[in-house]
């Protein structure tokens, strides 16, 4: 649980600030649980720069409530909780100095979210909160105001946290946490997880990950694990501390995801995944009159690809039911049937092509956002704004990277196939 952080002080001297707006969001990893905006009223003069800069003056906070009126409510929303701000250093400084003036001794984990992008967002040109956000497409109102501020690193963090591959970030937490031996009604966490697609991470006491893996439904595989006889069922029974998970609300970003974070992390009772390399496909050739055939036929990796398999049966399968669904044998007409046929390419090849493919996201109004450059994947990430989808070098920075090879080529192509997606052109 983490508690998303922004205050905006007085200014002055090192340790004679005081809070006169904060705003604090409370999330799960997933979703804000809770939140808590205010105005303090901070007895104490504001400096004029921090006027110019916020807007906020002394009129303003002359009817907010007071910084010990609000403390209870702080605690309340901040319990069992990780901070988390830009420079999260100032802030919980200032945080626990309000708390000392009190007689409180307020402590929480913290997590900075500028070494975090610094880690995670290296070739970013500036790691400040305003210009690293808009780098990334995130809109954001309000800057320099609590809440437009917290609600912008509540973004980030999220976007962070998907780029962790390493999970870092969950180990760091998880190994910060008092962990004791599990009852059975902490394995009963598994009821709180949700039914719906993802990655999940099974933890021992260190916070370490003893496996990994993807699923349509993470309620239902987790508590398999837990129910399950034979050997890795009963290793994991007893060493598992923790469970985690990553909603990816597409089956195609949890395969993927599945696959980078397992050469990532290597955890101890995972079965290393042999690669799907294809070996067969659909390909296009052109007659001696110049009209578009197609054929199943051994990978060459020169050749126009309709769409990429692991076996020579497969590829006749899926070409006899392109040439019924189509009724291409019946198309002689060469401009028709040549016409037909790049349009069936456009639904299934990657080959060659920039490329946006865009599927279902993890909440709504959100799409995953997969990105194919010249015919090779690159990585994928999540969007809710068209602008981020159609502008490359926004692409490029929002989305996890992930090396491209003959596997993800037939993971991407084998998804086409089977389910339909948005596909977007892009320009090189």
């Amino acid at each position: 649980m983490y508690a998303i952080l922004d205050i905006e002080s007085t200014g002055g001297k090192y340790n004679e600030e005081g809070i006169m707006e904060i705003a604090i969001y409370r999330f799960d990893g997933e979703n804000t649980v809770d939140r808590f905006i205010s105005l303090v009223n901070p007895e104490r003069e504001i400096q004029p720069f921090v006027v110019k800069l916020t807007g906020i003056n002394n009129k303003m906070l002359r009817s907010a409530p007071k910084f010990h009126e609000v403390a209870k409510r702080i605690i309340e929303i901040t319990q069992g909780t990780t901070l988390v701000a830009h420079n999260a250093q100032f802030d919980y400084r200032i945080l626990r100095t309000e708390f000392r003036r009190l007689g409180y001794n307020f402590e929480r984990k913290t997590l900075c979210t500028v070494d975090l992008s610094k880690k995670l967002l290296p070739d970013a040109e500036s790691h400040s909160l305003g210009k690293l956000v808009r780098s990334l497409g995130i809109p954001v109102s309000d800057r320099h105001r609590a809440n437009g501020d917290a609600l912008a690193t509540l973004k980030l963090f999220k976007l962070l946290l998907a780029k962790d591959i390493d999970k870092s970030i969950v180990k760091e937490v998880v190994r910060a946490e008092t962990l004791g031996e599990l009852t059975e009604k902490q394995l009963d966490i598994v009821e709180s997880l949700p039914s719906e697609t993802g990655v999940y991470y099974m933890h021992n006491k260190d916070g370490d990950i003893l496996f990994l893996g993807k699923t349509k439904n993470i309620k239902k595989r987790v508590n398999q694990h837990f129910t399950n006889e034979g050997q890795l069922a009963r290793i994991l029974q007893k060493e598992t501390k923790k469970v985690t998970f990553e909603r990816t609300g597409s089956e195609l970003a949890a395969i993927l995801k599945e696959g980078v974070e397992l050469q990532e992390n290597k955890p101890k009772f995972n079965k290393k995944i042999k690669d799907q390399c294809f070996s067969h496909g659909v390909y296009i050739a052109k007659d001696k009159n110049g009209m578009l055939t197609l054929r199943a036929e051994q990978a060459n990796g020169h050749a126009r690809r309709l769409s990429s398999f692991n076996s020579l049966k497969a590829s006749r399968n899926f070409l006899n039911e392109v040439l019924k669904k189509y009724q291409l044998d019946s198309l002689i007409e060469p401009e028709k049937r040549n016409e037909l046929i790049t349009e069936i390419e456009k639904k299934h090849s990657v080959q060659n092509r920039t490329l946006a493919l865009l599927d279902k996201g993890r909440q709504l109004g959100e799409k995953s956002v997969f990105f194919i450059k010249n015919g090779t994947f690159q990585g994928f990430g999540y969007a809710d704004l068209n602008h981020q989808i159609n502008n490359i070098p926004i692409l490029e920075s929002i989305i996890t990277p992930m090396k491209g090879n003959p596997n993800t080529t037939f993971i991407i192509e084998s998804y086409l196939r089977k389910y339909k997606i948005q596909i977007v052109e892009l320009e090189s």
